[in-house]
Parts: C-alpha cells; sequence; structure tokens
C-alpha cells in the first residue's frame, strides 16, 4: 500500500540532542509511516488494518517479530507497527460476540489482543478443552470440539483483521480454589488418574501465589510427574496444531506468575522448539507477578534474550505516577545492550476495579506508550478500562499523535521540561521530528525549544474525546510555556509547521 507524508511531517524540528541515545538511523527516520496519508477516521484505520492481514502461510518475514531497524517495536508484514489495545475479557476466544467484537477494536485503531487459554466458567458460557463423557467425567485423551473450534475461530478472524494475538497458555487462577472444583484436571473430574497417582489433593484454598499447586512443577527439569505431564503436553500441541499456522502470534507462558523459573522455561523451550521444527521462529515471553520491575523474578527473563524474544512487564502497572515511568524506563535501559520490545498486555486501572481509577488506567496507557513500550493494553473490566468509551477514546487520540510523530522514532525526555510538578507532564521527542507532551490532568510546564527556532505547530489532542481540540502556533529557539486548553487527559503534538 503505497503511504504519503502529510505536510507537517516534511519538514524536521530540531530539539535539544538526546543524552546517551544514539541518533536513528537515516533507514529509521525515513521510514514510511503505517498511519500516514490515510486520513484521520475510523473508517482509514479499519481499511489499513484489514490490508495488513497474516493469513496461513506467509512468509516469516513477513511474521510479528521485532523490528529489524529498532528492535524496541514489532514488525508485522515487514513494517512497524504500534500494538495498541482494549477487550471486553482475557479468555477472548470464549466469548460469544467475538466477530463484532473485533470490528470494535479494530474502528478505533486497535490492533492488539490478549487471550488467555483459560476455561474457568466465570460468565457461563466458557468450555473446557476435553471431553465430558455421559457418566459426567472428561476424557483428558479426547478433545471438546467446540473449544477448539472457538480457539480456531478467533486465529482467523484476528488474522483477517491484522489483529495480533499474545497468547496465555497458562492461568494460575484456573487450577486453585473455586476454579479447581470442576476443573477436568481434579482427579474427581476425570477417568485418567486418580488423587494418589497425581500427587493433586482435592482442594487449593489458597491464593495460587502461595504455589501449593502441582499443576506447576509436573515438568522433567521439576517433579517430573508422569501421571499429569503427558496431558499438559498434549494440550499445548494441540493449542501449536493452530497457532502455528499463522504468523500474527506472540506467546506468553503464565499469567503473572511467581512459580519456579524452571515451569516456564520449560514451556518456552518446548514451543520455540515445535515451531522451529515447522521452520517457524515465534516470539514468546513469561510474565511474572513482581511489582516491582527490579525484582529478582523480572531478570529470569531480562536477563535471557536468547530465550525470550520479547519481555511482558505487566505487573509494572500496579504502580502510578512518576513511579510508574521510573520502573519503565528502568527495564528499558536495562535491555539497552540487546534491546526487545516491551509489552504490557495488561494496564490496570478502572473506577470500579482495586487497583486505581478511570484516571489510572488512561495515565498508566499514555506513560508507557511515551516512554517507550512496544504494545499497551487495556486490563479487562473491572479492573481496567477494557473498550470501553474512554479506553476508545484513548487509543484513537493514540493514533492521532502517532498520525503526526511515530512513537518509536521518539525518546522519552523528561530533561526538555521544567517548572514541572510530580506526575504533571511527560515528553517524548526526537530531534528532527518533534515532540508530544502529555498532560494527565491539565496543568503548566515550560518546554525547552531553544535548539529549535522558527515557527512551530501545536496541535492539542483531547484524549477524554480522541479528537483534536485546537491549533496553535509556536514559536523556538527558547523556552515556552505549555499549558493546556483544559483540566483532563491532553497530548501537545510539537512539528515544524508547513511552509506556505
Amino acid at each position: 500500500m503505497k503511504s504519503h507524508r502529510s505536510p507537517s511531517c516534511r519538514h524536521p524540528i530540531t530539539l535539544p540532542a538526546i543524552p546517551r541515545e544514539p541518533k536513528p538511523s537515516a533507514a529509521v527516520q525515513g521510514r514510511p509511516g503505517f498511519l500516514i496519508g490515510l486520513g484521520r477516521s475510523a473508517l482509514a484505520v479499519a481499511v489499513l488494518w484489514a490490508a495488513s492481514v497474516c493469513l496461513p502461510g506467509v512468509a516469516s518475514e513477513d511474521a510479528i517479530q521485532p523490528w529489524k531497524e529498532n528492535p524496541r517495536y514489532w514488525q508485522f508484514r515487514g513494517r512497524p507497527v504500534m500494538l495498541l489495545g482494549g477487550s471486553q475479557d482475557d479468555n477472548l476466544f470464549q466469548i460469544p460476540n467475538l466477530r463484532e467484537h473485533l470490528d470494535e477494536m479494530v474502528a478505533v485503531g486497535a490492533n492488539y489482543i490478549r487471550n488467555t487459554m483459560s476455561d474457568r466458567p466465570d460468565r457461563g458460557f466458557e468450555v473446557y478443552p476435553f471431553l465430558r463423557l455421559e457418566n459426567g467425567k472428561y476424557d483428558l485423551n479426547q478433545w471438546n470440539d467446540e473449544y477448539w473450534q472457538r480457539f480456531r475461530n478467533l486465529l482467523q478472524w484476528t488474522a483477517e483483521r491484522g489483529i495480533i494475538v499474545q497468547i496465555e497458555v497458562w492461568d494460575r487462577f484456573d487450577y486453585s480454589r473455586d476454579n479447581w472444583e470442576p476443573h477436568p484436571y481434579n482427579p474427581k473430574n476425570n477417568v485418567n488418574y486418580d488423587y494418589d497417582e497425581s500427587g493433586f489433593a482435592e482442594h487449593y484454598p489458597d491464593h495460587p501465589g502461595a504455589n501449593k499447586q502441582p499443576f506447576f512443577f509436573t515438568t522433567p527439569a521439576q517433579r517430573n510427574n508422569p501421571a499429569v505431564f503427558p496431558f499438559q503436553k498434549r494440550f499445548v500441541e494441540k493449542l501449536l496444531s493452530y497457532s502455528l499456522a499463522y504468523d500474527h502470534v506472540l506467546y506468553c507462558m503464565d499469567n503473572e506468575t511467581s512459580g519456579e523459573e524452571a515451569w516456564g522455561r520449560f514451556w518456552a523451550e518446548f514451543i520455540r522448539a515445535q515451531a522451529k521444527a515447522k521452520g517457524k521462529t515465534v516470539y514468546v515471553t513469561e510474565m511474572w507477578d513482581a511489582w516491582d520491575l527490579q525484582a529478582p523474578q523480572h531478570r529470569r527473563t531480562l536477563d535471557h534474550p536468547e530465550l525470550y524474544g520479547f519481555a511482558d512487564i505487566s505487573q509494572n502497572n500496579h504502580n502510578k505516577g512518576d513511579v510508574h515511568w521510573a520502573n519503565f524506563l528502568w527495564v528499558r535501559d536495562y535491555v539497552a545492550p540487546r534491546p526487545r520490545p516491551l509489552n504490557s498486555v495488561k494496564i490496570y486501572g478502572a473506577d470500579t476495579g482495586r487497583f486505581g481509577t478511570d484516571r489510572d488506567g488512561l495515565e498508566r496507557f499514555w506513560r508507557l506508550i511515551l516512554a517507550g513500550a512496544a504494545a499497551a493494553r487495556f486490563h479487562r473490566p473491572d479492573s481496567g478500562l477494557g473498550l470501553s468509551e474512554k479506553a476508545k477514546a484513548g487509543i484513537r487520540a493514540a493514533r492521532l499523535a502517532e498520525d503526526r510523530l511515530r512513537f518509536w522514532d521518539l525518546q522519552p525526555r523528561q530533561d526538555l521540561l521544567s517548572d514541572r510538578s510530580e506526575n504533571e507532564a511527560f515528553a517524548a521527542a526526537n530531534p528532527a521530528k518533534g515532540c508530544i507532551v502529555y498532560f494527565p490532568n491539565g496543568g503548566r510546564v515550560l518546554l525547552d525549544l531553544a535548539d529549535s527556532p522558527g515557527n512551530l505547530r501545536l496541535e492539542w489532542i483531547d484524549i477524554q474525546k480522541g479528537g483534536v481540540a485546537r491549533t496553535d502556533a509556536v514559536t523556538g529557539g527558547k523556552k515556552v510555556p505549555l499549558e493546556p486548553p483544559g483540566e483532563g487527559h491532553w497530548a501537545a503534538v510539537i512539528t515544524r509547521a508547513a511552509s506556505r
């Protein structure tokens, strides 16, 4: 698809040099953008993503993978891509209105989902992957075709829409407390093993973070459980028999685990080996539970780029304000010798949840995309904004900003801001292209444009409405005051003014 640069992109803007960061190569700076020239309507975004379909059999260079020219970000079908998302559930393949929900995502510019392979009966429409016999018990050697057809549909329909799928293979909450009681892996519910053979207990009432569930200790490198492990392995092989036919899939081993390193490592190596046997390269990660990204748990992933091709740092989203920003930048600097995409598939924050407010959800989303996250997705309701109207507006606003300045062309630049209070504003900039300043709740700061003389264009994007509210002229060459048009969430996008 041919792309055209908008007038605001033709003239570079000069800002103070980025400290301790190499200047992007000419190839990176000149890379045709993904949204440039396509207009700002939802229809244009939908058409764009539909044109980026990734179907079975596409050549490996077209698959989702770290961008060759800037591996902090992803590329898809040979082009850099920013992954943004929000959805109504986590085990998305199970929902009855999946096709319509995917269309709803595409219409606002979303292109990234989380899909846990979870089957816990939270809402009444979920099914288990195993066949239930007439006696009411499950046979772990036989499949429930409905479960796998739903998974096949998800892969096909997301491929048709160019939506990247991040799969979580295991979710620890499926195997403890009330969810364990009806589960097929519970020996009382299957015909394949008993409690003595499996080592399972009938009840696991504790939070799964207590790691009392032997389900997560079965691999050959751990307790080598001959009764249970073959069924787990067979399940993953079945999953891969579908997913490896597609090139728009990423893999995460667990949901916020605090278990043994050997468990996740086994499945990461197993999935990569299965893919390699089919002539494919896939990218895997693990999601650790620690809210502090500097905790030893996270080093298990961050220190092993040879295995984990990207990192998911979602648990940082329990933090707020400047701490949230600084924690992400710590990881960004830590992996700098071998940069990889940093994904945040769960952004917490909703008035109805326990982990912050609606405001926190939008703040975390915007801080992440300015700080350099490769993927950002609002967590499900009620712990996140899902694909609510606020989430939709936030995604539309991000795509508007991206239409003017590519996020992968920017670097976090808090040094450009002065007269700033804590959590008042966050900046990302590129000396040759422009600057974005995010205001979580109005405010006023000074932005250093001393090395940027001349006429500049300032657009105020109203994040709460997902549109441009006002355009101003700014004269560079000095520090200039920036004050949003009102309270609430705003993004100031500054580029070189178009010449007449």
